[in-house]
């Protein structure tokens, strides 16, 4: 997006141009081969320079080129409106971004899946509602987030494969200019044979500029993207808390958390990957409007926030995935507050099975279950209280149970670490879906 890439796209466009006007008898070969010849000799200050006296962008770029292309400078631009060669830049510039982005997000999928397998079967207490809720594993948890991430994946691949440019159609997409100096009937010819140059589908139909919707098409992935990359890090920062405590960013030794508490360790990587979110969240809305507010064939209200909403889309999601994915790359899993939790809180995820069992050893469903609720909540005080999760104990020794089943099958019921469904298998599933879409 910086401003020698876009003169040099404008360059490859106008000397695309003159090669197939050449093909068509409306240039010289040699001319074109001049421009060809002078197409990468991008002057910035003489560009600005000109600029500031006809405040025109282009058409200062196309007098510097002409100054450099002695033999060619006269027929650049020729049958050309401004927006035939900048919205075809903007549209490879789109493609070739959309490209970085992929691969970024590509890596970061494979950072992320290398956990996904290593700890599909880590059992941890999962909370919903920030409450402790049931067991998981850390490889399911992680999967929740390579399953959007993929998605996210899978929408800017196909995104990128449908990006088009205006094509060569003119001042108000008629593709009059062309018309006039090849005759009507060759104008579709003429623009394929550009269309194959630069490698680029054209729009079937456009106006002065291509469709604005395509802006918010591409923007609003990156936002989805955002979306993501935004959850994993809000998780993220509330699994580092001390009370949690189960997984953290990487943190240098000589890393300073504070200006007056030298003891922090803040997730300052993952509070900047959420920053970056809320800001890309809100460009879409400009696209949007830029969409909208397009008024019959064109108007120029979007020029201005185009030059900032295009590059910095991009650059924020750019940012975002390669600060997650340092922290995927040196995550800090912190095993005996993950064992600490699930001791604390899993029991209370099976108390329901020795219901059951009691149930169908003969209990009612009602008494029992005042039983249990009872039991729970005293154990839940004293978890309160810092104190080891009393439940299983409790459980095993109360004689009202006892008269049900035995101390060791409610031992065997409350074992909660291997209440995690097929969470291990899905977690592998998840992998091995990214593996083969890596693998396209």
């Amino acid at each position: 997006w910086s401003e020698q890439r876009k003169r040099l796209l404008w360059r490859k466009i106008w000397v695309a141009l003159a090669e197939v006007q050449a093909e068509y008898g409306l240039v010289r070969p040699e001319q074109a081969a001049d421009l060809r010849a002078h197409a990468e000799e991008i002057d910035l200050p003489r560009a600005l320079e000109i600029e500031a006296e006809i405040h025109h962008d282009l058409m200062a770029e196309v007098r510097v080129f002409a100054e450099q292309a002695q033999l060619g400078g006269g027929i650049i631009h020729f049958g050309a409106t401004s927006m035939d060669v900048e919205d075809n830049a903007d549209a490879l510039r789109l493609r070739e971004s959309l490209d970085l982005t992929l691969d970024s997000l590509r890596e970061l999928l494979r950072a992320l899946n290398r956990h996904l397998v290593e700890q599909a079967d880590t059992p941890l207490i999962a909370f919903t509602h920030i409450q402790p809720a049931e067991p998981s594993t850390l490889g399911y948890r992680l999967a929740q987030y390579a399953q959007d991430l993929l998605e996210d994946y899978q929408t800017l691949q196909s995104i990128r494969q449908n990006i088009r440019g205006k094509g060569f159609k003119g001042a108000v997409g008629t593709s009059a200019s062309y018309a006039e100096l090849l005759g009507a009937e060759n104008v579709t010819a003429f623009e394929q044979k550009l269309s194959e140059k630069l490698n680029l589908p054209f729009y079937l139909v456009a106006t002065q500029t291509y469709p604005r919707k395509q802006d918010y098409t591409v923007l609003s992935a990156l936002a989805g993207l955002a979306q993501s990359l935004y959850k994993m890090a809000f998780d993220l920062r509330l699994l580092q808390s001390p009370p949690i405590g189960e997984l953290s960013e990487p943190f240098g030794s000589k890393q300073v958390g504070s200006s007056a508490m030298p003891f922090k360790r803040n997730p300052i990587r993952a509070e900047k990957i959420d920053s970056l979110g809320r800001y890309l969240a809100q460009l879409p809305r400009i696209a949007w409007d830029n969409a909208a507010h397009s008024l019959l064939e064109r108007t120029l209200d979007d020029s201005a926030n185009r030059r900032t909403i295009l590059p910095e889309s991009f650059l924020a999601a750019d940012e975002m995935l390669h600060t997650l994915h340092g922290i995927i790359a040196g995550l800090k899993i912190n095993e005996q507050a993950i064992q600490r939790n699930l001791e604390t809180y899993g029991p209370f995820a099976a108390t329901e099975r020795v219901l059951m069992a009691a149930v169908r050893a003969g209990a009612s469903r009602q008494e029992m279950h005042e039983i249990i609720r009872a039991q729970s909540m005293t154990a839940w005080e004293a978890t309160r209280n810092g104190e080891p999760n009393p439940l299983v104990e409790n459980l095993s020794e109360d004689p009202a149970i006892l008269e049900f089943l035995s101390p060791k099958q409610v031992r065997e019921l409350m074992d909660y670490a291997h209440h995690i469904g097929n969470a291990p298998q899905k977690a592998r599933e998840m992998a091995s879906a990214i593996e083969h879409e890596m693998g396209k």
